[in-house]
């Protein structure tokens, strides 16, 4: 299986390089070649452009920020359907509302490519080590044959069901991950306020029923004061929108989503859209004149 792979961000260069390790013959391309070079040093074959990749490979992968940056990958004219031969794969690995992604599968098909979504989720330090949650959705013949590319890239990979299933299930989970952050700068706060040592408060709170993934990673970032967790406040809009879409077609209220998508754009306002995502709790912060440092953290996630 010749695998291309598109879209070398924050995520995307570390599950290329993990499809590398894996033995996986790999053509690759970004608007920024440079961020190709870790991976050509190693193997991998630059293509000039989407359709390039496609030309070369037997299915694509895309791992791309935006649906308008989908749009243009898949169906410019220099586009991965461009290049794809019928009967060829395309899976996307970002994440996409239910509707984006059965739309960019209906365009594949008329070019004869199917399509599958395996968004992935937990974090880009557990992307570096090869240790991502895969959520796919798709056909299961097509998930079985990329099963082997899933575990090269993932730890934990889950066949939601049909193809915008896993669109569904990554919202969900980013749409918690925002909230829990949320809540953590709340508790935190609370554990400043009242006289407590910080260190010992992340501690006792991770050994507690409280804990949770976001207090033992995106915690750590608000307690040495980097906030860097490579995912900015935008992408956190973009997919607390999603959610909300979601909660309005389903008939579900989302009072907590709701509110967390208005720190969010009270964040943006203040820090900008660029700004790390972590950074709603610095609202809190600047609020109360109190900030929540304490020694011993790092300020990225190894």
């Amino acid at each position: 299986m010749r695998y291309g792979f598109i879209g070398l961000g924050n995520i995307g260069r570390y599950l290329a390089a993990s499809l590398q390790r894996g033995g996986f013959s790999l053509t690759v391309h970004d608007l920024n070649e440079a961020a190709a070079k870790p991976l050509l040093d190693l193997g991998a074959v630059w293509a000039s452009s989407p359709r390039a990749v496609a030309e070369a490979c037997d299915t694509v992968i895309t791992c791309l920020p935006s649906p308008s940056a989908t749009q243009h990958v898949l169906a410019d004219k220099d586009g991965v359907l461009a290049g794809l031969e019928e009967g060829g794969h395309w899976i996307e690995m970002g994440t996409l509302g239910r509707e984006e992604i059965l739309r960019f599968a209906e365009m594949a098909q008329q070019h004869g490519v199917r399509t599958m979504e395996s968004p992935v989720t937990g974090g880009v330090h557990l992307a570096a080590h090869g240790d991502m949650t895969i959520l796919a959705g798709g056909d299961k013949d097509m998930f079985d044959t990329h099963l082997p590319a899933f575990k090269a890239m993932g730890n934990k990979i889950f066949h939601m069901g049909p193809l915008g299933s896993a669109a569904v299930i990554k919202v969900i989970t980013n749409m918690l991950a925002f909230i829990h952050l949320k809540a953590v700068g709340e508790a935190l706060m609370l554990a400043k306020r009242g006289g407590l040592d910080l260190a010992q408060a992340y501690q006792a709170i991770a050994a507690s029923s409280g804990n949770s993934f976001v207090h033992e990673t995106e915690g750590q970032l608000v307690l040495s004061g980097s906030y860097d967790i490579d995912f900015t406040v935008d992408l956190a809009l973009k997919d607390l929108g999603f959610a909300m879409g979601f909660g309005r077609e389903f008939g579900v209220p989302l009072d907590l989503a709701a509110q967390t998508m208005q720190t969010y754009i009270q964040a943006r306002e203040v820090y900008g859209g660029k700004a790390q995502s972590p950074m709603i709790v610095k609202l809190l912060e600047d609020a109360l004149k109190t900030d929540l440092r304490a020694p011993g953290f790092p300020a990225k996630l190894y």
